[in-house]
């Protein structure tokens, strides 16, 4: 862990540069990134100034790209260079630094939908060997009865269309998956699943646990994501990158262990910080303050930071918080935090740590919006109940006895003449933060500037000589 805080650099000199993921054929920019298909948006909205957001591994196009749509639309274009969180989110933020009035999004997404502009998913249609995928799905699956449903990686959805008329008449109980880039209008009808921006029905009487899952699309985010979600699936995959197919041998019980693990260590927490992963996903100031009042009331104090993309070395700095919990999409929100000094978790598992009410189904949630008011899985804070008759819990990890009801609501906030004080001599206001006034505290603050405040004086010769023996300090022989 002690590498992740502090490195001589070595490391990074010795690392072997891997290629990057599969880049645009060059010879077909227009078919790759669909030109026409890109153009007519622009067109049809009448927009002006246009974000295009790349992944890194596409980067390397984005100036050919921006040249030729503004060359048949008129309208300006701005490349995005670097995105706030992942860059499988919109990154409306770096657009509407620009004024942008649409976004452009390329390469693999999350397909969680946004607040304020429009977009539009241009995945990139990567080759994929059609044959070689079905044949690699009739050894995974010999019997032609199977219940299977077929998902993909967003970049590979183009090709779905050919593979399921290879093996629909071989396979009569085979379901592929649709895409659906934003929420589909009205409610989900018995049968329908909509999750991580796909949508397929489930016909079979006992429902999806009756179905094997098969995903086309190489080890990552996604499938981990799609796996401890439907985990009474059976999965398989097909890694179009190595024209392999296998059974998936990720043990999800172990990796489920392993987050309720984590839902103990936010139980002991005392000091929770709020990490704001995304600024564009629909509904995650709704979250931020639906977690405020849960550990408000739970009894725990909460800190709400963001800090742009998390690092150990960065969440390092906030030493007086037990646990953090990061609002993100998806596929983001699922943080391997083995090598950070306090751990993260998921608002699902906060919730599974903080609210009576909701207890461990077996059912795993990675879309927080699922936790909204509305939404299936939303479960309200049952009323508070007085310390008296409340029954203690004990830790399962320190052994120490713990609290685990909920406190009233408060009924009065203080008055508003104690929230405001007067800043400096100017007379400018300024709200009372506790949080604020806590980091103040500090002994040790970081780099500041303090213009104005650090005395002028000339340059002075230092001391010469190693840290061992000065060359003032004199050097006494044994």
């Amino acid at each position: 862990m002690a590498a992740a805080f502090s490195s001589d650099g070595e490391a990074a000199l010795r690392r072997e540069l891997l290629p990057a993921g599969a880049a645009a054929p060059q010879a077909d920019l227009d078919g790759f990134y669909e030109m026409g298909r890109a153009a007519a948006f622009v067109r049809d909205g009448g927009f002006r100034k246009v974000a295009l957001q790349f992944p890194d591994e596409l980067l390397a196009d984005a100036v050919e790209v921006a040249a030729r749509i503004e060359a048949v639309t008129g309208a300006e274009m701005y490349v995005l260079g670097d995105t706030t969180y992942g860059s499988c989110c919109v990154d409306e933020v770096a657009a509407e630094h620009v004024g942008a009035e649409a976004v452009l999004h390329y390469g693999p997404a999350c397909l969680s939908p946004c607040r304020k502009l429009p977009v539009l998913h241009i995945f990139g249609q990567q080759p994929l060997d059609i044959g070689r995928c079905a044949e690699a799905f009739r050894e995974l699956y010999p019997e032609r009865q199977s219940r299977v449903v077929v998902l993909s990686d967003v970049v590979y959805a183009h090709a779905m269309g050919d593979l399921e008329q290879q093996l629909c008449p071989e396979y009569p109980n085979i379901i592929f998956s649709r895409l659906v880039c934003g929420d589909p209008p009205g409610p989900a009808v018995p049968g329908e699943e909509r999750k991580f921006g796909r949508q397929f029905w489930v016909e079979a009487a006992g429902g999806l646990q009756d179905y094997a899952m098969f995903y086309v699309g190489a080890e990552g985010l996604a499938l981990t994501s799609f796996m401890l979600t439907w985990n009474r699936c059976p999965f398989s995959s097909f890694n179009p990158m190595s024209g392999c197919g296998r059974r998936e041998t990720l043990n999800v019980n172990r990796a489920l262990m392993r987050r309720l693990y984590l839902v103990e260590r936010a139980r002991d927490a005392r000091v929770v910080g709020i990490l704001v992963g995304t600024l564009g996903v629909a509904g995650y100031l709704t979250l931020l303050q639906h977690l405020r009042e849960l550990l408000r009331r739970a009894g725990k104090r909460s800190y709400t930071l963001a800090v742009g993309k998390p690092n150990p070395a960065k969440l390092a700095n906030f030493l007086e918080v037990d646990i953090f919990v990061l609002v993100a999409c998806a596929q983001n929100s699922l943080l391997d935090s083995s090598d950070f000094y306090r751990p993260v978790v998921t608002p699902y598992e906060l919730e599974l740590a903080c609210n009576p009410a909701r207890e461990w189904t077996g059912n795993y949630l990675t879309d927080f919006r699922d936790l909204l008011p509305g939404a299936c899985a939303h479960v309200e804070l049952p009323p508070a109940v007085p310390t008296a008759e409340a029954v203690p819990d004990v830790s399962l990890i320190t052994g120490n006895m713990r609290a685990t009801h909920l406190c009233d609501s408060p009924t009065s906030l203080p008055p508003s003449s104690t929230a405001l004080a007067s800043r400096d001599q100017t007379r400018a206001l300024a709200e009372i933060s506790p949080a604020a006034s806590f980091l103040e505290s500090r002994s040790w603050r970081g780099l500041e500037q303090q213009l104005g405040q650090t005395p002028v004086s000339k340059a002075v010769q230092g001391r010469r000589g190693i840290a061992i023996a000065y060359e003032d300090e004199g050097c006494e022989q044994p």
